[in-house]
């Protein structure tokens, strides 16, 4: 599936329920050249409480677990509602939590829960909590937020996402000694209090055309800047998403598509 460009693989086990394939194996499928290739893969089981629809692990193309995938939520709640072009409304069980998702045809949105800013939580290391930290980058101090949507995220602002060094300081950023579980970056370009591009290299994956959780770290951060209102247009190079954000202990509501590509099997 696709997801504003971002490449999901969902894998169906609510029947089978078997547990995932090994890390070596998922860099197998999650490379192009030994496999179909992905961004995330999202392996769907049955859930352990019966109020919830499914239950889903997120893994990345380098093997790697994680918490969190907007995108790939999106996805799965396309999956599970079938063929119905009605929309409808239910909630998943997730690593971060519980997770509310609607569907209408292709168009999903999901809560994502709420932004959580305590450096402890996020994880990040820092003295004490601030909308803005200094982070040194061999030798360039910047200026970023720090925030996790479920998994940790680094957000910058940029004058233009198009001459943003992604490739060059994401790395550097995800694997700087301050995020001790690594982090997501994003490059942001605020064009007005309704509007913001973004690029983002994702933890374990790098750059990608879309990521769900960077664009609602993207928001909330410049939310807490004071530079955005409560609904924002994310545009990103694999299309565009809308975050919404009520502040406070308010869930962040993720809408974008979600489309199916193909559909077929693995032989493990």
């Amino acid at each position: 599936m696709q997801g504003a460009g971002n490449r999901i693989i969902v894998v169906d086990q609510r029947q089978n329920n078997l547990p995932p394939p090994s890390s070596a194996r998922l860099r197998e499928l999650g490379n192009e050249v030994t496999g179909p290739g992905f961004d995330q893969l999202m392996w769907v089981s049955q859930s352990r409480d019966v109020a919830h629809a499914a239950s889903y692990r997120v893994f990345n193309a380098d093997g790697s677990e994680v918490e969190q995938c907007g995108n790939g939520v999106r996805c799965v709640a396309r999956i599970l509602t079938g063929d119905s072009r009605h929309p409808i409304a239910f909630t998943l069980e997730s690593p971060a939590g519980a997770i509310s998702a609607r569907v209408d045809d292709d168009v999903v949105s999901v809560s994502m829960g709420s932004p959580e800013f305590e450096p402890a939580q996020i994880p990040f290391v820092a003295d004490a909590r601030s909308t803005c930290y200094a982070l040194e980058v061999e030798g360039q101090n910047l200026e970023i937020c720090a925030v996790s949507m479920g998994n940790p995220h680094c957000v910058l602002q940029v004058p233009d996402v198009a001459s943003a060094p992604v490739e060059e300081l994401g790395p550097k950023i995800e694997h700087h000694a301050r995020y001790p579980e690594r982090s997501n970056v994003g490059f942001m370009t605020v064009l007005d209090r309704k509007n913001i591009d973004l690029r983002v290299h994702e933890r374990g994956v790098g750059e990608t055309l879309a990521c769900g959780t960077g664009a609602c770290a993207a928001v909330v951060s410049g939310q807490q800047l004071g530079l955005l209102d409560e609904r924002v247009n994310v545009r990103l190079p694999g299309g565009q998403l809308v975050v919404s954000w009520q502040g406070g202990t308010e869930p962040v509501w993720l809408t974008g598509n979600a489309e199916l590509i193909s559909e077929g099997t693995f032989d493990l």
